[in-house]
């Protein structure tokens, strides 16, 4: 039977113990014994690096310096994390006891390196042509959020705020999904009662960001 993340990705491994490995984390294998993605994750590394540079070369013109700046928004640890979550990759991590308690599922820095083990194992059972089809499927057209990142819109609606002596929080609105694949949903709000706007993301950061975005575009501080 093949894995869920084979069906998603129209792919089948050759090897199927690459595809294994590549989803267990070292506190697993600590704890049971056997190989961990830790291997996987520096091959994949290396292969996400070359194919989000051949992408970016090939669909922007602009400078390398301008190049290098974006690349290292969408090879970071939290935007890698970012794509990790929208195919799922996270419910199908083996992680040992501790790790599960303090929640690593959820954590950014396994996500992202289960992500870049994924592709090194793909890379290794299929090479680079599947590989960049995996990419073309979830990253590339999800890079807005990698060059939106850049742009820290709580610090500007907060800057904007305190100028005129406006007090600002965060509220949780609702929070909806399953436990590994929730969406949580915030508004902001100006001086306890004058709601600005409302975001909804994957994590309490994400969705209060988007808020403070949409609070932003609302007061025509930035474009829509």
């Amino acid at each position: 039977m093949k894995h869920p993340l084979e069906e998603y990705f129209g792919i089948e491994f050759n090897n199927p113990e690459l595809l294994k490995i590549a989803l267990t984390h070292s506190s697993y294998s600590n704890e049971n014994g056997g190989k961990n993605n830790e291997r996987l994750e520096f091959v994949g590394d290396a292969v996400v690096d070359l194919l989000v540079g051949e992408y970016l070369f090939k669909t922007i013109p602009e400078q390398e310096g301008t190049l290098t700046k974006r690349r290292a928004n969408i090879v970071c640890e939290k935007s890698l994390a970012h794509y990790a979550t929208l195919f799922g990759l996270e419910k199908y991590l083996l992680l040992g006891k501790g790790e599960e308690k303090t929640g690593g599922r959820e954590k950014d820095a396994v996500k992202c390196d289960a992500f870049e083990a994924f592709i090194g194992a793909i890379y290794l059972d299929q090479g680079l042509n599947t590989c960049r089809k995996v990419m073309e499927k979830i990253v590339f057209p999800n890079l807005e959020y990698a060059f939106e990142e850049t742009v820290d819109y709580k610090s500007i609606l907060q800057e904007y705020l305190q100028a005129d002596k406006r007090s600002l929080k965060y509220e949780l609105v609702s929070e909806t999904g399953e436990p590994h694949n929730k969406t949580f949903v915030f508004r902001v709000i100006m001086d306890d009662s004058i709601v600005l706007g409302e975001g909804k993301g994957k994590s309490h950061l994400e969705a209060e960001r988007n808020a403070a975005k949409m609070a932003l575009s609302k007061m025509a501080v930035i474009e829509q």
